[in-house]
């Protein structure tokens, strides 16, 4: 059976403060669990998507196997098997996929980490929806390293998945909760390994017999996972690199609102403007992570530094707002079930294959950035800066559609991609000169010394002649898609 559930990421003020405000009625269980997870020594579960413990919780087993998210969008949606057990030694058996899996790997299966929680459990009643909420608190162990954890989980148990988002918007007018991306095996992997500095985009799980929206869906899902992963680690490093990456995750999501308006329509309007809101609260602070190395050691660097700071600190008051937290609930709600899954206007090209899509998506960026990078070097900034979001809205949609596009279309697809990549580069290049005076003119520093040669240190002729080049070999290359 599948399990449906919707989490939220807590703090432990904001647990104590959902209990607190009778949000969640009734006096709940309580129930110490201990979870123990199994995997070979190269993760072969893992990277096949899937994860087995064995949780033992009042004096009895049970071992849960659990698929890979088939989720829409902020809902996790898993296949999900069990079966009591006697100890925690693993049964293998043809009703789950792990020994067909495993293979020969089989006997190497070994614990990897263990999760202790106590869990706090509320059943409601919610718009024709039964729903169990349940607050965990605990600890994650992985040979010598820790991680506490306490999370929010909504488990439907029948009814409309919708009704899981009803209830997350009630707990967060009380507390401030977060859209959790997160699973409890995710966690424990993750001390299994470096910690991450930052998270890349991952492949969106997409296949050719996916519909149009069942395609957008998963790629919301991905942008918002992206998101929400760096923004956890903004919040805890102020490093520049997970903010890169929270900028990157919002211009994907932006991105895909466009490459897919064809069938969103006007849908979802208000979303985008708080989406362009939100990312305009990172450009400050990344734009200063650009200057910074670029400026020579003293007073400038050190009030480029102070600049910084201060970006950084007004981020973290955005990003804790109301405002910021719910918006990823109300994407999540809205990808999943918005009113663009049934506006009959639109019905045929959410119907339509997702290959069929993709195909014509990105013959049609191509032929904005081919046109719009004619004559290049002679561009002003502004349009040269148009060219740029033109050149990533198609290189997202490569990303997000290269599932899609395998076996013989690979090549291809791999020599578009490195094509369009160097000529993102070049134009970024460009941009980060361009934007320096306006950055600098923020800060009240455009008349300090050294400045102006911060401002223009970099000779943009060789820069203009290479994106000229780079243009015209994407030009070129293949049009694998077609």
């Amino acid at each position: 059976m599948d399990e449906i559930e919707l989490k939220l990421h807590l703090t432990e003020a904001a647990a104590r403060a959902i209990e607190a405000a009778g949000v969640l009625p009734g006096k709940p269980r309580t129930l110490a669990q201990r979870s123990v997870y199994f995997d070979t020594p190269d993760h072969a579960l893992a990277r096949a998507g899937l994860s087995l413990r064995i949780r033992e919780a009042r004096g009895k087993r049970i071992q849960t196997v659990k698929g890979a998210d088939r989720g829409t969008a902020g809902v996790f949606a898993r296949p999900e098997y069990e079966m009591p057990v006697t100890d925690d030694t693993p049964v293998l058996d043809d009703a789950t996929p792990v020994a067909r899996v495993l293979g020969g790997k089989a006997s190497a299966l070994a614990p990897v980490f263990a999760l202790s929680v106590t869990r706090r459990i509320w059943m409601l009643e919610e718009g024709g929806a039964r729903i169990e909420a349940m607050i965990d608190r605990g600890t994650v162990t992985a040979a010598d390293r820790q991680g506490p954890f306490c999370e929010c989980e909504l488990e439907l148990v029948s009814g409309p998945p919708g009704a899981l988002f009803t209830v997350a918007r009630r707990l967060g007018a009380v507390a401030p909760v977060r859209l959790g991306v997160l699973t409890k095996s995710e966690r424990g992997y993750r001390l299994t390994g470096p910690l991450p500095v930052a998270i890349k985009a991952e492949d969106v799980a997409l296949d050719r017999g996916m519909t149009a929206a069942q395609a957008f869906q998963r790629i919301a899902l991905s942008c918002l996972r992206q998101f929400r992963l760096n923004e956890d680690l903004l919040l805890a490093t102020r490093r520049p690199e997970p903010l890169h990456q929270a900028r990157v995750a919002l211009r994907r999501l932006r991105s895909a609102l466009t490459i897919f308006r064809p069938m969103l329509g006007a849908s979802g309007t208000a979303l985008r403007e708080d989406l362009r809101w939100l990312a305009g609260s990172l450009g400050d602070a990344r734009d200063l992570d650009v200057l910074l190395p670029r400026a020579p050691a003293g007073p400038l660097q050190d009030r480029i530094r102070a600049g910084r700071e201060a970006a950084y600190d007004a981020l973290a008051e955005t990003l804790a707002s109301d405002r910021a937290r719910a918006l990823m609930l109300d994407l999540a709600a809205w990808a999943g079930g918005g009113g663009w899954l049934s506006d009959p206007d639109t019905q045929a090209v959410r119907d339509s294959g997702a290959q069929d899509f993709a195909a014509t998506a990105l013959s049609r960026f191509r032929r904005k950035v081919k046109k719009g990078g004619r004559d290049l070097s002679h561009l002003a900034d502004e349009a040269r800066h148009d060219l740029r979001k033109d050149a990533k809205k198609l290189r997202y949609a490569a990303e997000f559609f290269a599932p899609l596009f395998a076996g013989d279309r690979r090549k291809g697809r791999r020599r578009f991609g490195a094509a369009l990549a160097d000529f993102q580069d070049h134009l970024g290049a460009l941009n980060d000169l361009a934007a320096a005076p306006g950055v600098l003119d923020r800060l009240g520093l455009a008349d300090a010394r050294g400045a102006a040669d911060l401002a223009d240190a970099v000779d943009r002729a060789p820069l203009l002649d290479a994106a000229e080049n780079a243009h015209r070999a994407l030009v070129r290359a293949e049009r694998y898609w077609s």
